[in-house]
């Protein structure tokens, strides 16, 4: 779909109260999920059942969360201070924690602008109090597999400029999103609404393959917990699949890499466990 049929269509939509989803405690969380691992509270019984399944074979696992929040982190600063980027959509948001999207932004640029977009509930509750913090910093509630509706939500095109560079944040997302439901063409549907010098960020869940014995044994196994509890969801790819999701778009320096060896805050020492080769990332500028 065109932006300009974009823009026609939210002319026609109409956003969902945060207040009217509610909260299904019997079936695990993706954002929830992801609360336990950082060691937040905001997370129920059956959340915590899917954390102790891969604790109990991989003590190492929450440490993917924690790594791949300060990824979060050093992606924005390096946008809002050296892209002289100031507007986001953070898909797929999760839970606030510790320093989130708006707050590294907005940190260096007080005026920049922030939507987050997520479809749990207690998501939306936090969004509540996000939507008090400042006039730059919106939650809206929505299905990240659906980009036209996405795109097209009112609250995303009164506060972020499509006539303006801005950065699409996929963090942790399409992991979550099977091979049946095409997650290569969602992600090119978010791409081609981009401007022209807008970057994506996206991490994903990897599987290195036979190559690397203990990776590869990780990722099946984790995939395996996510596959069988109630969230239903975390598929491990390989690279190649993972590279596909930027759609062609230039990667910027070091590329697809290992969350911990893009632009580290300081040098790496000792090996690299293999928790650390289960997840990638990578930024991409659009031409």
């Amino acid at each position: 779909m065109s932006w300009d049929a974009l823009k026609s269509q939210a002319s026609e939509t109409t956003e969902a109260g945060l207040s009217s989803a509610r909260v299904d405690t019997t079936t695990a969380s993706v954002a929830r999920v992801y609360d336990r691992f950082l060691s937040g509270k905001d997370n129920y019984e059956v959340d915590r059942a899917v954390y102790e399944q891969v604790l109990q074979i991989a003590p190492q696992a929450p440490q993917i969360a924690r790594d791949n929040r300060a990824w979060l982190i050093r992606v924005v600063r390096f946008l809002t201070n050296n892209a002289g980027i100031n507007q986001f959509l953070d898909c797929g948001a999760g839970l606030p924690t510790a320093e989130n999207t708006h707050e590294a932004a907005q940190r260096l640029n007080r005026e920049a602008r922030v939507i987050y977009m997520d479809n749990d509930p207690v998501v939306a509750a936090h969004g509540r109090a996000l939507l008090e913090e400042n006039d730059r910093t919106h939650l809206v509630m929505g299905d990240l597999t659906k980009p036209d509706e996405i795109l097209s939500n009112p609250t995303v095109r009164k506060h972020l400029d499509f006539d303006q560079p801005l950065a699409l944040m996929h963090c942790a997302t399409m992991h979550h999103v099977p091979d049946s439901d095409g997650p290569r063409d969602i992600m090119k549907t978010y791409v081609d609404a981009l401007p022209s010098g807008s970057y994506l960020a996206l991490t994903h869940f990897h599987d290195p393959g036979e190559a690397d014995p203990e990776g590869h044994e990780l990722a099946r196994f984790i995939e395996g917990v996510f596959a069988n509890s109630s969230m239903g969801s975390g598929f491990f790819r390989s690279r190649e699949e993972i590279e596909s999701l930027f759609c062609g778009l230039p990667l910027v320096e070091p590329g697809l890499t290992n969350l911990n060896d893009w632009w580290p805050d300081g040098p790496r020492l000792g090996d690299v466990p293999p928790v650390d080769r289960v997840l990638l990332g990578a930024l991409a500028r659009k031409p």
